[in-house]
């Protein structure tokens, strides 16, 4: 009798398949963006909406693995309106910080390949299709137009070089020309201070692991505003950090967006974090955003399942539980994931037609739109954070 294999389970031989086949799609895509002499007018464009500083439209970002392709960033539109900070929510692997990374382009490659979309920056006389820019081009707009700061700065600043030679060197690539040595080192000395550095000099010649973490950090985000950019990435810049450093990084940010008039893309799992920070929210969920609006909106009325699911799973102050709620069931495989809704089979409020393909956008106001069957003409919408909860008790109620 033949040994039952268990699922996911690949075989050598369709293994080697699928190598095969995603070497032939990689090497394609690789030769299109490695062409020399690429036309301006194959990536700059103009954007839908003036008054936005980024604009994702339908944005797919693939990993090419041996086990199969793995769609992190499945058909992704949203925009960062100029000045404004926008907050991207979602558990872990649900394609937030791999859409940032599409927009810098620091996807790694050859595996990871932005497959389909556009993401248009705005530059202000025109816009640039960062998908689809050579990586000249690119090089320009990182740290003049948009610049990230990362998660784990210990990870991120090199261990043997000097704080100032770090931050030395982002002026100098993007604003050197012209300046000497002593200008880029009193404008490093100026950013140090910005971010709240006391000792800015004593710290120019420190090593990284000389700082605290909330220094570091801070040291992240002076690197990240030294050329002013237009649109600021911030990937969970404060999960390593006390609840006190977190405060004063959060406000560090806000002062610094006002100052120099930048707009925020703000990465994070803490809603609390969100509720403060940001103008709009966008909810993504298994590479695709289930519902965006502003912030009121999402807080005030959390429409999709998951999001309602999310809302009820924080603490609140002065209500007293047994236990916080917890969705749920699992994530599906990325790699195989299913023609319906992706939620679905997780999701406590499922209606009939929810078997069906996945469900369009559906508009509950000008802002706030969600993906979601509940929402289409003549089905009952979602019900309150208070009915989740009480199902989940009367579930353990049950138990």
């Amino acid at each position: 009798m033949a040994k039952k294999q268990s699922e996911g389970y690949l075989s050598g031989k369709e293994s080697r398949r699928i190598s095969k086949e995603n070497r032939r799609i990689t090497n394609e895509l690789e030769k299109q963006r490695k062409r020399k002499h690429i036309p301006e007018s194959e990536y700059v464009t103009s954007m839908h909406d003036s008054k936005n500083a980024v604009e994702f439209d339908n944005l797919h970002t693939y990993f090419f693995t041996d086990a199969g392709t793995v769609k992190s960033v499945d058909g992704v539109t949203f925009d960062v309106p100029i000045g404004k900070t926008v907050g991207v929510v979602g558990e872990s692997g649900c394609g937030k910080s791999v859409t940032s990374l599409s927009l810098m382009q620091l996807i790694q490659r050859p595996q990871g390949q932005v497959v389909e979309g556009a993401i248009r920056l705005n530059l202000g006389d025109k816009a640039i299709d960062v998908t689809k820019a050579p990586l000249s081009e690119v090089q320009k707009l990182r740290g003049n137009f948009m610049s990230m700061i990362f998660q784990e700065p210990m990870t991120s600043l090199n261990p043997v070089f000097r704080i100032g030679q770090q931050v030395d060197e982002v002026i100098a690539l993007h604003e050197g020309e012209g300046k000497s040595k002593e200008d880029i080192k009193k404008r490093t000395i100026e950013l140090l201070d910005m971010v709240g550095i006391a000792n800015s000099e004593g710290v120019y010649r420190m090593y990284p692991h000389e700082l605290s973490g909330g220094m570091r950090q801070r040291v992240m985000i002076a690197m990240a505003l030294a050329c002013n950019p237009r649109v600021i990435i911030a990937d969970e810049p404060t999960t390593a950090l006390d609840v006190t450093i977190q405060a004063t990084i959060l406000d560090l940010l806000r002062r610094l967006k006002d100052k120099i008039n930048s707009s925020i893309m703000f990465i994070t799992h803490d809603l609390g974090v969100i509720a403060e920070m940001a103008d709009y929210v966008v909810v993504m969920y298994a590479g695709r955003v289930v519902e965006k609006g502003t912030v009121e909106e999402i807080f005030e009325n959390p429409s999709h399942p998951y999001t309602i699911g999310l809302m009820a799973s924080k603490p609140v102050v002065g209500k007293k539980v047994d236990k916080l709620y917890s969705i749920p069931g699992k994530v599906p495989n990325p790699i195989n994931m299913p023609d319906y809704c992706y939620f679905k089979d997780r999701c406590e409020m499922c209606l009939d037609c929810c078997s069906g393909k996945y469900p369009n956008e559906v508009s509950l106001s000008p802002t706030h739109k969600v993906s979601c069957y509940r929402y289409y003409e003549g089905n009952p919408g979602a019900v309150s954070l208070d009915a989740v909860t009480g199902q989940d008790q009367q579930r353990k109620e049950e138990k």
